[in-house]
Order: C-alpha cells, then sequence, then structure tokens
C-alpha cells in the first residue's frame, strides 16, 4: 500500500490531506476558483484566523457591487478559512421561490418564500461507511438589530452517502416575506480523498505494492481497509496491474449490501542493490527460463 510520509505523522498528515482536499474543491468549482484566483496565490496567509477569513470573504464575495449577506459555516469538515471564504455568500443561494401571490421582491407588497442555502459537508469514508452526526454551526448577517445570528445544527450523515448528495435541513434557509416559509439549508457531501483508497460508486479502489519475488512466489500480507486491516493471500505468478477483489468491503449500496475493495497490484524494484543481491540477480537472470519479450 502506499503509505505517505506523513502518515507517520497523525497531526501533520491530517494537514496534509485537509489542504489537498481544499485544492481539489476549489480547482474543480468555477466559482471557487475565481475567488481564488482574486486572493491570489498567497490565500492561505488569510487563514490565521475566521476573523481575518470572514473580512477577505466579505471584500470579494459580492460580485458586481452586490450587497449579499454572507454566511460563515463551522464544522464542515474544511479550515476556518475555507468555511468562511468559500463556505457561504452569493454563490450558496439557491434563487428565491415564489409564493402563490406571485409578483416582486422585498417590500413590494408580494409574499415569497426564503432563498436556499447551500454548504459544501467534506465528508471523511469512514463517516460515509459507519454513518456520523456532525454538529454544524452558520452564522448569519443579523436583521433590524444589525446582530449576527448563531444557529447550531446536528447533522446526520446517513450510511453510504455519495459525492454530490444533498442533505437537506427543512426551513433553515432564509426567512421567508409576507408570512411565506423560510428556506432550506442544503449540504451537499464532498467525500474526502484518502490517502488509500479511491471511490467508484460503492466499491474503493488501492495499489499494492510488492516486491518482485513477492508476485513470483506469492505472499500472504496485512493490509489496510476502512474496517481495520486484514490478511489478504496474493496468489503466486501475481502480474503487476492485477487488481484482487475482497468481497464487501467498500461502502454501502443502497440495497443495504456493500461494495468491494480492489487492491491493484504494483511490483516494485529496488532502486539499488549489493554486491550479493547483484550477484544474486545475475544468477537468476542465467538460469531462469522466463521470457519477458517475445522474440522477433
Amino acid at each position: 500500500m502506499h503509505h505517505p510520509d506523513v502518515a507517520k505523522n497523525k497531526v501533520a498528515g491530517e494537514k496534509k490531506f485537509k489542504e489537498i482536499n481544499e485544492a481539489y474543491e476549489v480547482l474543480g468549482d468555477p466559482e471557487k476558483r475565481r475567488k481564488y484566483d482574486e486572493l491570489g496565490a498567497n490565500w492561505q496567509e488569510g487563514a490565521q484566523g475566521p476573523a481575518s477569513a470572514g473580512a477577505a470573504y466579505r471584500r470579494y464575495g459580492s460580485p458586481g457591487g452586490r450587497s449579499e449577506p454572507d454566511f460563515e459555516f463551522g464544522g464542515t469538515g474544511f479550515s476556518d478559512f475555507f468555511e468562511s471564504f468559500f463556505g457561504g455568500g452569493t454563490d450558496s443561494f439557491r434563487g428565491s421561490r415564489r409564493g402563490a401571490a406571485g409578483g416582486g421582491g422585498p417590500g413590494d407588497g408580494f409574499a415569497h418564500q426564503g432563498e436556499d442555502v447551500e454548504a459544501d459537508l467534506l465528508v471523511q469514508l469512514e463517516e460515509a461507511l459507519k454513518g456520523a452526526v456532525r454538529k454544524i454551526t452558520l452564522r448569519r448577517p443579523g436583521a433590524d438589530d444589525g446582530a449576527d445570528r448563531l444557529n447550531t445544527y446536528q447533522v446526520r450523515i446517513p450510511a453510504g452517502v455519495r459525492e454530490g448528495q444533498k442533505i437537506r435541513l427543512a426551513g433553515q434557509g432564509n426567512p421567508g416575506v409576507g408570512g411565506s416559509p423560510a428556506g432550506d439549508l442544503y449540504l451537499r457531501v464532498r467525500l474526502a480523498r484518502h490517502p488509500e483508497f479511491t471511490v467508484h460508486d460503492a466499491d474503493l479502489n488501492c495499489d499494492l505494492d510488492l516486491a518482485p519475488w513477492e508476485a513470483v512466489l506469492g505472499v500472504k500480507l496485512k493490509i489496510p481497509t476502512l474496517d481495520g486491516a486484514t490478511s489478504l493471500q496474493v496468489p503466486p505468478g501475481t502480474a503487476a496491474g492485477s487488481q484482487l477483489r475482497m468481497r464487501g468491503l467498500g461502502l454501502p449500496r443502497e440495497d443495504g449490501s456493500r461494495g468491494d475493495l480492489y487492491a491493484t497490484v504494483q511490483v516494485n524494484t529496488p532502486a539499488t542493490v549489493t554486491e550479493e543481491e547483484r550477484g544474486l540477480w545475475e544468477k537468476l537472470a542465467k538460469t531462469s527460463t522466463f521470457k519477458a519479450r517475445r522474440r522477433a
């Protein structure tokens, strides 16, 4: 398996993969990328605390000079800076839904339903496997008194949740106008990149590093899974690129069963050898009947 060096230090490892996940979020979303480009390459210098991050967001969060309310989220799994800068604001609105009376906006005598609010929720694969409860905070601008409102929610993340799935908190969006109901709060699931596994539907994929003799002779070894370490028997003569399937060690499917874990074999060779090892490799080269290439 590929164990990144940072994994030896849990704190450093968590920080590194949080940075990786946030980078993917920025690069994969045009609106987030636009905001990143406005801040420039030194965007992380604003990550010293939520106050400075919030100030940065308020400066860039309302393109075209529009006056839109800003939202700050907490507990989404991203850093304080990311939550403040990318977690809310104009790109999080779904557009107002008009009430039965139809008509215009606030102050024109017509009622309309409150706007929905969206935010990204970073979910670890372990949470997607077993489900979890996450405390999410939403700080929204105040009304007439100017005081901000802080709401706290206990959000249930269902087992088997998928990338892009939305968790709905009914009535927790913007308040309605003229007696109409409030909008909803949607938390859009982003599956966190994992140091070992990639996701394809309910299946997980990982790399399995083998020495040449392990691939030739076979080997029984321990590999990590989301359920803990398990034994895997590698059969003799396993070729590089082969996929070894472990049933039921993936993520939950809709029917309650589980996907599979596929380990893709990577055969690694030593970069340097001792004189004794070189002699053994040379002896093998002379005595082996194996032909790696077809003869012309």
